[in-house]
């Protein structure tokens, strides 16, 4: 099978699922490529209310390709960074769902998601440092602002893995769960998520970015959207609320 993003949505979420098995999920070139632009047709969908970024099988990703990406490795890190902005943009609530290897550019793909799921057997880990590669800027600010600066100098500087255990301990997963229990626990918090007002996340991811001078802006979206009056009505009501706004790309 030629490597490929694979996508489907179902029950309002978006999965997306990287697909080389033959080189543990690596990234080619063409898939670092198409990865922005899907994001943004997904992100256009209004029956979109989250999406899921996974692997085939038990890896995650194990970076790039290095097989594609042979001579060309400044142009290979703006495909990186591009894709890795793209996914950080997404303007519904991204959660990446680990197994196996996430190592490298797999890491900086989970790290530009909003959230980090793993299982037990995970391993994490950014290897620049073994191929003599200067890890991107904003790869590299964006693991600080999860791990803190000694440990994301740990992974920077030696190349080594870690386990999932470690990395909930030091910020970058979320929640670690049994391999056979990974999947369970994704859909039941995306369902969670979809059943919550857009308006909320939204305004929160911008905030939670850094963008601070967009109060106004969420103000007006709130005094116009009707999710506040739903949701008191549907606590008083005690119903499940019926949220109507809605984010786009």
């Amino acid at each position: 099978m030629e490597p490929q993003l694979l996508h489907r949505v179902a029950d309002a979420v978006a999965t997306v699922v990287i697909s080389h098995p033959a080189k543990r999920n690596a990234m080619t070139a063409a898939m670092w490529r198409a990865l922005p632009p899907l994001l943004q047709e997904l992100a256009g969908d209004p029956a979109v209310r989250a999406l899921v970024l996974t692997g085939e099988g038990g890896t995650f990703c194990a970076g790039a390709d290095i097989s594609t990406l042979r001579g060309s490795s400044e142009e290979a890190q703006r495909l990186a960074v591009r894709a890795e902005e793209a996914l950080a943009a997404f303007p519904k609530p991204t959660l990446a769902a680990v197994r196996g290897h996430c190592v490298g550019g797999g890491v900086q793909l989970a790290a530009a998601c909003d959230l980090r799921f793993a299982g037990q057997g995970a391993l994490f880990g950014v290897t620049a440092a073994r191929l003599g590669i200067v890890y991107p800027a904003s790869a590299t600010r964006r693991l600080v602002s999860l791990v803190g600066p000694a440990t994301a100098k740990y992974l920077l500087f030696s190349g080594e893995l870690i386990d999932a255990e470690r990395a909930l301990r030091t910020g970058f997963v979320d929640e670690v769960l049994p391999e056979d229990d990974l999947d369970q626990r994704v859909t039941e918090f995306t369902r969670i998520l979809v059943s919550r007002s857009q308006l909320t996340q939204a305004a929160a991811k911008e905030f939670a970015d850094g963008r601070t001078d967009r109060d106004a802006h969420w103000a007006e979206q709130a005094r116009g959207s009707g999710d506040t009056a739903e949701g008191v009505a549907a606590f008083l009501e005690r119903r499940p609320s019926r949220f109507s706004w809605t984010a786009s790309g």
